[in-house]
């Protein structure tokens, strides 16, 4: 299992610097990706991009699959009833960093909302809103509130396991302002995923959050 967390610690490392790097690069050239969910490369390059990670993420994991907590909750009213006030919490947060004086929102440092509606490109749209809203959400909690948080409690216990998890889901989006929202979301999901014993209800709770930022921008 050391093992296994040394490899998981290296792929998250990876990912942030990764994404810090694109990050400060797209910063310096200037350039403006806000319309990218217009695109079906960006669907492909997701896709792409998504089976690479989940991939790793299974190769760590093997055989030991039970570690990505990929099961049914106990109960599913006490796991739907802990989502909602995971959503409540976030929103709550982003309302309150809203309020914050920052350089650059939060919500829109990442640079993937759209600025405005495009009917000429709504299928491009619609499979980047399941690019963003299921197959992310699915990765990103299978490797965090799965595999990372199953693999850290083995070592640091429940509640160190808990907000270094929501720390490490925050850096990995190579982001800086965001992190304000980002740690916090991750914290809350990771709390979700130690009360429930599955990964599932925070995969719920990503997607919605991440479909309603989508749907927001464009209508807005």
């Amino acid at each position: 299992m050391r093992n296994r967390l040394i490899a998981w610690s290296a792929l998250v490392l990876a990912i942030a610097a990764l994404n810090y790097a694109s990050r400060f690069t797209e910063s310096s050239a200037g350039k403006d990706t806000r319309d990218v969910v217009y695109s079906y490369a960006t669907f492909a390059g997701g896709l792409v991009l998504y089976a690479v990670w989940v991939g790793i993420v299974f190769l760590i994991a093997r055989p030991h699959f039970d570690l990505l907590a990929l099961r049914r909750p106990a109960s599913w009213p006490n796991a739907l009833g802990l989502a909602f006030g995971a959503i409540v919490a976030i929103y709550l947060c982003e309302a309150a960093v809203s309020l914050v004086p920052l350089p650059q929102s939060p919500g829109k440092e990442q640079g993937l909302t759209p600025t405005h509606w495009e009917p000429s490109h709504a299928g491009a749209f619609a499979a980047n809103m399941l690019l963003f809203a299921v197959v992310a959400p699915f990765v990103e909690e299978l490797t965090f509130r799965g595999l990372g948080q199953s693999l850290l409690r083995l070592f640091i216990g429940r509640w160190p396991t808990i907000v270094t998890v929501g720390f490490a889901f925050g850096l990995a989006h190579g982001l800086l302002e965001a992190l304000l929202v980002l740690v916090p979301f991750g914290i809350a999901l990771a709390y979700v995923r130690d009360r429930t014993d599955s990964s599932i209800p925070g995969m719920l709770v990503h997607g919605t959050f991440n479909a309603v930022a989508l749907i927001v921008a464009v209508l807005g």
